[in-house]
């Protein structure tokens, strides 16, 4: 059967690797910046209620502050900051030297920005004085990388795309902490898988709980879902999918069926919440909306989408029950299929060893969630709490001869796991490559991203409510494409889409619901998502054979998605 599976692969068309995917894409980026001239736009700290009835603050775009990046005149900016040098309680109030100051225009015949952003004076600290006088706005500018380079020499090369965006970031962000968190969890669930734990639960499950397998899907879709519309879980979700993933195969179904019921599961939940503090707080905050207000048609939205979407779900799941060998990552899979059937039933003893590790590994698991909700906890903690489970299933794995593993046993099995989700991490670092080929995503950097950000909102303005609220859905669709963290979409869009609405005819409740359905759904598919591509990593699958699934449960959500913005148009949803 595995024979004429892959003969019968070979002879059809194959679906292009993640890798290829990816580099074309960062090669369209790339063009598109050569046609794009690049912008960007003032910001602002805006003071937000959260849900527990605290603040928080958040910088986001000013909405009439867009201009596009021209060259400088110099006589203008020159004349302005001869004047700007006499002129001590301007610089003081801008905290530049007087001294620094007239250093720079005496020994620089052409001035540049980057010369005076050394000295303390700004981009926005220049327009906030001058406007646009001290530009010639007849010329539009493009910032399009350089085909080779770094920013120590030549520049920012787009060939030089995974290097940037595996460093691009910090310990609490993509790429560098989402690249060793997957890492360490790799590790982590190489040792966890190593003692057998895992597969000799499955196991007893499926002996003792007969005529129950069936509920497992719909209830684990539905638990997913909650969690991701009660605290936004993504990256947590993770750890769950080390079991889940080869539970699913062993009732019957693929690893498709088990990343839907868990990241799917988990972001749909997150696009129809009615209390997520990582998105809804924030956008109905930036929108000048009350915290958490709306919920009510939320909760119905929530229940609704979730068990059209579990419905959807088993549906396919029944059917590759019925033929396994349909599903596209029928192959892929039997690296979890032989791990199972490496043993006969009289085998599989469910041993104390068994037992007490994945009771850790339950603990652990409530631990993560516990940190995450109660204690703010974020990616370091996060995977030093996925390193403490894995180094505590080996030591109890070593104590208890489970499998009988040694010490060295456990060290090579974390070095197999890292090994294993090592792929997936550099398709992280990839995906934040197109980013960076774009401009990056701060509003107030000069980017091709923030053009079409604006170019978008200018497009909307004036149309009908009802096609203007569907089309800002679908922009925030086409934007989670490469901005992925809802936080910062909501920063880079709300401000934005908010005084649309009012010009539209469209309440920003509305808006608020565009932003969270359009940035929900997609995170379940962009290969821009660490989450997903990390959960992807720990079932073995391609991101190419994921897409190729979830591009009709995509539209499936759409079309639902569309519905309920057109109805909240109808009904004046505030």
């Amino acid at each position: 059967m595995q024979e004429e599976l892959e003969t019968q692969e070979k002879k059809g068309i194959q679906m292009p690797h993640t890798y290829v995917i990816i580099f074309g894409i960062v090669l369209i980026a790339w063009l598109l910046t050569l046609v794009i001239p690049a912008g960007k736009f003032s910001t602002e700290e805006v003071e937000y209620e959260t849900g527990d009835g605290g603040t928080e603050t958040q910088e986001v775009l000013q909405q009439d502050s867009f201009r596009y990046m021209h060259p400088l005149e110099q006589d203008t900016l020159r004349s302005e900051l001869e004047d700007l040098s006499q002129d001590e309680e301007t610089l003081a109030n801008l905290q530049v030297d007087e001294e620094d100051l007239t250093q720079v225009l005496d020994e620089n015949q052409t001035l540049s920005l980057n010369q005076l952003a050394e000295i303390g004076l700004s981009e926005e600290n220049l327009y906030d004085l001058y406007g646009e006088s001290i530009y010639d706005t007849s010329e539009n500018l493009s910032k399009t990388a350089n085909v080779w380079g770094t920013e120590d020499h030549y520049g920012f090369g787009v060939f030089n795309y995974l290097f940037e965006g595996l460093v691009e970031g910090d310990r609490f962000s993509a790429a560098i902490g989402i690249v060793a968190m997957l890492l360490v969890v790799g590790g982590a669930f190489g040792i966890i898988m190593k003692t057998g734990a895992i597969d000799a639960g499955i196991y007893a499950f499926l002996r003792n709980a007969r005529g129950m397998q069936d509920l497992a899907i719909p209830l684990i879709f539905v638990a997913f879902s909650f969690m991701g519309a009660t605290f936004g879980a993504s990256e947590e979700v993770i750890a769950f999918s080390i079991i889940i993933v080869p539970f699913t195969i062993a009732l019957g179904y693929d690893s498709i069926t088990a990343v839907t019921i868990t990241i799917a599961a988990a972001e749909i939940g997150n696009a129809t919440s009615w209390m997520s503090p990582f998105s809804i707080a924030i956008a109905q905050g930036i929108a000048g909306l009350p915290a958490l207000s709306g919920a009510g048609f939320r909760i119905i939205m929530w229940v609704v989408i979730t068990l059209l979407s579990c419905g959807y779900t088993v549906r396919y799941a029944r059917k590759i029950k019925a033929n396994p060998t349909k599903s596209i990552t029928y192959k892929s899979d039997g690296f979890f299929r032989e791990n199972l059937a490496n043993q006969t039933e009289e085998e599989r003893p469910f041993t104390l060893g068994h037992k007490v590790i994945l009771l850790e590994l339950l603990i652990g698991l409530g631990w993560i969630v516990y940190g995450v909700m109660a204690q703010g906890f974020t990616i370091p903690e996060m995977a030093s709490q996925f390193f403490v489970i894995g180094l505590g299933a080996g030591a109890i794995a070593v104590i208890l001869r489970v499998n009988n593993m040694r010490i060295n046993d456990v060290a090579n099995a974390f070095q197999d796991g890292v090994a294993d989700l090592a792929p997936t991490a550099a398709v992280v670092g990839m995906a934040q490559g197109i980013l960076l080929v774009l401009g990056g995503s701060d509003a107030d950097s000069y980017s091709a991203l923030n053009t079409i950000l604006h170019s978008v909102g200018e497009l909307l303005s004036g149309v009908p409510s009802m096609i203007a609220a569907w089309f800002m859905y679908i922009f925030q669709s086409l934007f989670n494409l490469v901005v992925t963290s809802n936080s910062g979409q909501a920063a880079l869009t709300m401000p934005i889409m908010a005084p649309l609405a009012d010009l539209a005819g469209v309440t920003r409740q509305v808006a608020v619901l565009c932003f969270q359905l359009g940035a929900g759904f997609v995170d379940a598919f962009t290969p821009v998502s660490a989450s997903l591509i990390g959960v992807l990593g720990v079932a073995h699958m391609d991101w190419s054979q994921w897409a190729k699934f979830q591009i009709k449960m995509q539209g499936f959500l759409f079309l639902i998605g569309s519905a309920f913005v057109i109805g909240a148009v109808i009904i004046g949803y505030q």
